[in-house]
């Protein structure tokens, strides 16, 4: 669990979800700095969702804060599950990080248009590309335990970003003229802030042997294309499809 003092323990979670993992050997650092990354992105990102909950709530949507909740406590059990990993591969499910981030408030607009860039942005957009890399990864991991976890977590982050998308095609009928402009104005901040978080995971230079797909260790130059692709083919399109410049916010994002 997260501490005041930074640190984020999950030994104890873990310990309830062991796994039979083969030993990594000379990989075993690789492995555990990998898995505990994604621990903590994991395990973080429940604090995303429950922000998204409250958000929600405030703004009268009671049914969408529901899920929104329930996707937090989907998101701390993936970080209990990377955290096993971590276990199984001879490390401690345990770090310290930055205390969780506020979800941002965007009191410049109505409550309405403030969840629906934070919803975009987190489902549509992260989510998204998250389906595209777990998948990949998965496809390319023999069957066994570790790809038995990805998939979990991959069906999971399948949920998360199709309520997005299937949120924001109800809520955009709904929004003013002036309220679907403040949501656009929002897409260049919303694309760079994505492009900025993804790369900074995915190390250009970071290039594991054959080997290491069994244990999830995978190219930082495949994953950074794959990224691009997901943007371009298939997010941008879809933002295109209910109307959004999407286009010209993907391409002033650096403005943003």
């Amino acid at each position: 669990m997260f501490s005041l003092d930074g640190t984020l323990d999950l030994t104890r979670l873990a310990a309830t979800r062991r796994l039979q993992l083969r030993a990594p050997g000379q990989l075993a650092p690789a492995v555990i700095a990998t898995w505990r990354g994604r621990m903590i992105n994991e395990y973080m990102s429940s604090y995303v969702f429950a922000g998204l909950a409250e958000q929600l709530r405030a703004a009268g949507d009671l049914a969408a804060a529901a899920r929104c909740e329930e996707f937090a406590a989907e998101e701390r059990e993936h970080g209990a599950l990377c955290g096993a990993v971590v276990e199984a591969a001879g490390g401690a499910a345990r770090a310290v990080v930055a205390p969780p981030r506020a979800v941002p408030e965007h009191r410049q607009t109505t409550r309405r248009v403030a969840a629906a860039r934070n919803l975009l942005s987190v489902s549509c957009l992260s989510e998204t590309v998250a389906v595209a890399l777990i998948g990949a990864e998965r496809l390319e991991m023999p069957e066994g335990a570790l790809r038995d976890v990805l998939t979990r977590i991959w069906a999971d982050e399948i949920g998360h970003a199709r309520f997005g998308w299937a949120w924001l095609d109800a809520a955009l009928p709904q929004l003013s003229d002036d309220e679907r402009r403040a949501l656009e104005r929002y897409l260049p901040t919303a694309l760079a802030h994505l492009e900025h978080h993804e790369l900074a995971h995915l190390p250009a230079d970071s290039q594991p042997p054959a080997e290491g797909k069994v244990y999830g260790l995978c190219s930082g130059r495949d994953a950074r294309v794959l990224f691009y692709d997901t943007v371009t083919e298939v997010i941008v399109p879809e933002l295109e499809r209910r109307g959004l410049r999407a286009e010209a916010a993907w391409r002033g994002r650096k403005a943003a």
